[in-house]
Formats: C-alpha cells, sequence, structure tokens
C-alpha cells in the first residue's frame, strides 16, 4: 500500500538523537535554550519578529484569540470546511464561530463572504490556508483592517508559502502554526506556535501560555493555561527547519506532476502550483469520489477525505451561525478525494498512484 503520508520515509536519516541527548544532557525540559532557539530561528524563517511556542496548533488558535481581545460571546468569522480545528478553539473561549462560504476554486475564504459577514461586527477573523495554498489574504485582510476587526492566519497547513515575497503567517496581526507530525515542519509530537510583529501582543501570547502568570505563581491575566512547546520537540525542529524549503520543492513537484498526468480527466485539482502552495494535502474534485478511493484502495493507493463533514454541519453543535449560503463548502465535502504527497515518494509510487487514477477512469 502506498500510504497517504509515511514519518519513516520523512524522518530517514536525520540524527534526532543527538539532539534529544543534549536536552537530557542538560536536564532542562521544559522553556530551555531548544524552545528559545527554535522561537529565534522559526520567527527568522517567517520574517516576523516574535514566536511564542505552545504545546499545540489548537491551543495556538485559541490563545491567538484570547490575546486579541476575544471573549465569551463574541463572533468570530471562519471558515467551516478545516476540519473544525478553528472552531474548537473559538468554543473552548465561549465564543461564536460565524461560517463563511469559500471561493469554489481555491477552497479558501471567499472574499466576498467575508465582506458579508464583517456586517455583523465580528471581534476576530481567522483565515485558514487550507492543504498548502495561501487564501487570498492580501485582499481578506483590507477587509477586516477596514472594519476595525483583526485578523489571525491559521498556517497549520501552509508552513514555507510564500506570496511576492512574504511567507505565510507574516500578513495577520498574528498567525497560528501546529507542528503536528504530518505537517511541513512536523515534530515527532504535538507541537505549536504563534508569530507576530506586534510587541504587546507577543507579551500577552507568552503570559496566556503559562497560567496568565504575570509573575511566577501570581495570575495576573485572565483566560491562561498550561501550554507549552517542550524542549525535545524543539531540539527536533531545530533539526528539520532548514529541511523545509526542499521538502515543499519536493511536494510542490509531485503535485505539479499529478497536474500534469490528470488533465484531461474530471480531476479537478487546485488550480495553481507555485510557491503559493506548498502541497501540504494534493486534493481534488471528483463526482464518483467513493468510487474511486474503493478502486484505488484496491490498486494499493491508500486515499483519505480533508474534509468530509463541514464544521456547521457537526452534531456536537447544533445551531451554528451563518453569515449567508454555505453551498460551496456543503458541496465540495460531497466530492473531496486526497492522494499521497509527501517528501520522499519514489518515481515509481508517483507513477503507480497516476496509473491508479487513469485506470479508474477508463472504466
Amino acid at each position: 500500500m502506498i500510504p497517504l503520508f509515511s514519518d519513516l520515509v520523512m524522518n530517514k536519516n536525520l540524527d534526532f538523537l543527538s539532539a534529544v541527548k543534549k536536552v537530557l544532557d542538560r536536564h532542562w525540559y521544559v522553556l530551555g535554550e531548544e524552545v528559545t532557539g527554535f522561537e529565534s530561528e522559526f520567527s527568522n524563517y517567517v520574517g516576523v519578529g516574535h514566536c511564542v511556542s505552545m504545546a499545540n496548533g489548537t491551543d495556538a488558535i485559541e490563545i491567538a484569540l484570547r490575546s486579541v481581545g476575544v471573549e465569551r460571546g463574541d463572533l468570530v468569522v471562519t471558515v467551516a470546511n478545516a476540519g473544525f480545528y478553528s472552531s474548537t478553539a473559538i468554543h473552548a473561549i465561549g465564543a461564536t464561530p460565524l461560517y463563511v462560504d469559500i471561493n469554489p476554486s481555491c477552497m479558501t475564504m471567499s472574499v466576498d463572504a467575508l465582506a458579508e459577514a464583517l456586517k455583523q461586527n465580528p471581534k476576530c477573523v481567522i483565515v485558514t490556508h487550507l492543504y498548502g495554498q495561501l487564501a487570498n489574504i492580501k485582499e481578506l485582510l483590507a477587509l477586516a483592517h477596514a472594519a476595525g476587526v483583526m485578523l489571525i492566519e491559521d498556517c497549520a497547513q501552509s508552513h514555507g508559502a510564500v506570496l511576492d515575497g512574504q511567507q505565510a503567517g507574516s500578513f495577520g496581526d498574528a498567525a497560528c502554526f501546529s507542528f503536528y507530525p504530518t505537517k511541513n515542519l512536523g515534530a515527532m509530537g504535538d507541537g505549536g506556535a504563534v508569530v507576530t510583529n506586534n510587541d504587546e501582543l507577543a507579551a500577552r501570547l507568552k503570559t496566556l501560555r503559562q497560567y496568565g502568570w504575570s509573575s511566577k505563581y501570581h495570575v495576573g491575566h485572565a483566560g491562561g493555561k498550561n501550554s507549552r512547546l517542550d524542549e525535545m520537540q524543539a531540539a527536533i525542529l531545530r533539526i528539520k527547519l532548514p529541511l523545509l524549503a526542499s521538502w515543499n520543492t519536493a511536494r510542490r513537484d509531485i503535485a505539479s506532476r499529478y497536474n500534469e498526468a490528470f488533465a484531461g480527466l474530471a480531476f479537478d485539482a487546485l488550480p495553481t502550483v507555485n510557491e503559493s502552495y506548498v502541497a501540504h494535502l494534493y486534493v481534488a474534485r471528483v463526482q464518483n469520489r467513493d468510487a474511486l478511493r474503493d478502486f484505488l484502495k484496491a490498486q494499493g493507493v491508500a486515499t483519505d477525505v480533508h474534509y468530509p463533514v463541514p464544521d456547521h454541519h457537526q452534531a456536537a453543535y447544533t445551531q451554528p451561525r451563518l453569515a449567508g449560503s454555505m453551498e460551496v463548502t456543503e458541496s465540495l465535502c460531497k466530492t473531496l478525494v486526497t492522494l499521497p504527497c509527501f517528501p520522499g515518494m519514489t518515481d515509481e509510487e508517483v507513477e503507480s498512484v497516476i496509473s491508479a487514477v487513469k485506470k479508474f477512469f477508463e472504466q
């Protein structure tokens, strides 16, 4: 079976033991030299003034929302096709997601839908760069700021994506990253971070990730929690960060091969493979999606669906707040399929995926 992702292949020949041994030899496991070093290196990579690391990507979104002043009862604009991660963070605060529809081509937040949502006076907007593709961030940011609303980028799937020379995570008031093992930059466990150019936000982020302490054992800020990237994960991320650019190039190369091979089929992939797309997931729309998945499984090719249930249809929350029609979001959930696309895939594996997809459409 050709897997959707292989951490065995991704981590092959990387010396993590030396990095972990450094941590063990120091006997300092939380908020030490490795975390400080990674935060400095990652903020430089993204091109921002501050990186505040955290335990995971969902905590990063929640703490970022709190840092910009989101409180219980506030509205936060977000999309409903991105796996409920932003929704989880919003609900954790007691705020309310205000769902907007997406652009049918790139499957990220619709500019027109955001304009409509801003009429409801939300406190914040979360823009998700889905599948490794940058959203229309400049127009979305201009709309939000014109309305006096803060914007947070969700970059959990877009490490290293670039638009006009500017990195994902450097556009908004703050930006959140996940370092879950399958991400373009993944740890060997959970991890996350918030980056920002705002000094005051950075100070609040550091306070909120550690109980809300104003000083040790003195809780001066409400809404704090225990959410810290540990030293071992930071040490591993420091080894991987210099490899991120080449890994992203490998992902784009596979996506380009797929697009070229599938151009004549009823296989609607993301339209552009350039530096603004780091191919975290290779996703396409196919009308007979489930039949294709069954066929590829029989051919030894793993697939998945990202994501099968839109946030506003999740059973735990029965009265979602919507800003207009969700027609595009709802229709796409029924047709999406994800194919294997990760650094280390061999030419033979890529050709096997291509061959299997073509066989299905030849039937």
